[in-house]
């Protein structure tokens, strides 16, 4: 089962309280001070990316770093992030016609609005998930597979990330959706997502696991964006991968192999960074201005900061109530 991992508190008042999981790994193994629901499938959304990506480096994918960067990101549509999709596409004769995510406007405020004060309206190329899209693509031309069925679980593109992803998490993927952006999304446990995060940091340099997190951590803006999660953490810890997912699923590793992935129960994205930063804590990482920064959310009141959004006290002395 879930256990309590954030409260929000405004004016003094306990306001709500979010439940989750959160799993720890070290010394190549999970930890004891894990807490919750760690061995229960779940849908890690776009945690999942760099696992996808590195299926699609399997299968002859070639890249530079700055476009296997975003082929890993949940962008947020800003200029530099379009322009390097379009980089994947037009590299390899492909346009944004040929994307089969949702069209979106961008993720960015600034960015949002200037495309609608100038008359603009949602793209596929905007997406946040268009640079997997892309990545799948280019993959499917490398390869010589068609392109128009790319998304088809049985398509041999998603049968290797299948095989990848079941070969990373240690475990056999317990279910096959659609996710939101219309690709295949398969579900393992927590375990299976900090053991797979793991294996990416401690991956010998030079392999196509290591080149993954090492794109990532070089570009953590083309991850995310300006002011996101994983751009944040990235830049606060040295040598952090990191890479959160929707409905309340993040995940990080650092240097030498100890990590952690986490999941909000109700989904709530505004309890991630809290729970990260505590895990990190928990992990060993040394407290600094910048990640202390982190570690709470503000709660508002008439544009003021009345409260915060904060880890509780004592969550990972619930060790051992694991599911």
């Amino acid at each position: 089962m879930s256990v309590p991992l954030v409260e929000v508190v405004r004016s003094g008042f306990r306001e709500c309280v979010h439940r989750g999981s959160v799993a720890l790994w070290a010394d190549g193994r999970l930890s004891a001070r894990s807490v919750g629901a760690v061995d229960v499938p779940m849908f890690p959304r776009s945690s999942n990316k760099p696992f996808q990506a590195l299926a699609m480096l399997r299968c002859g994918l070639e890249l530079s770093d700055a476009d296997l960067a975003v082929a890993c990101a949940s962008h947020s549509g800003e200029p530099e992030h379009l322009r390097r999709v379009e980089s994947v596409l037009r590299t390899h004769g492909l346009g944004e016609a040929d994307l089969q995510c949702p069209p979106a406007l961008p993720g960015d405020e600034e960015t949002r609005h200037a495309v609608l004060r100038s008359g603009g309206g949602p793209r596929r190329l905007a997406m946040n998930c268009s640079g997997k899209h892309a990545a799948m693509l280019a993959a499917c031309v490398r390869a010589g597979w068609s392109t128009e069925d790319y998304r088809a679980p049985s398509h041999p593109l998603q049968v290797e990330i299948r095989r990848t992803i079941e070969e990373l998490t240690g475990e056999p993927v317990a279910a096959t959706a659609v996710d939101g952006c219309g690709a295949p999304l398969a579900a393992f446990s927590l375990t299976g997502l900090v053991r797979a995060f793991a294996s990416l940091v401690q991956a010998p340099p030079g392999t196509p696991q290591r080149r993954i997190a090492d794109v990532m951590r070089k570009h953590p803006f083309l991850v995310s964006g300006t002011g996101r999660e994983d751009n944040l953490m990235m830049t606060a810890v040295p040598g952090v991968l990191s890479k959160a997912g929707a409905e309340g699923v993040a995940a990080v590793a650092l240097p030498g192999g100890r990590a952690a992935a986490i999941k909000i129960e109700d989904g709530h994205a505004r309890a991630r960074l809290p729970v990260l930063v505590g895990a990190l804590r928990e992990l060993g990482v040394a407290p600094s201005e910048a990640l202390d920064a982190l570690a709470t959310e503000p709660v508002l009141g008439a544009g003021s900061r009345v409260g915060d959004v904060r880890l509780m006290p004592d969550v990972f002395d619930l060790a051992g109530q694991l599911s």
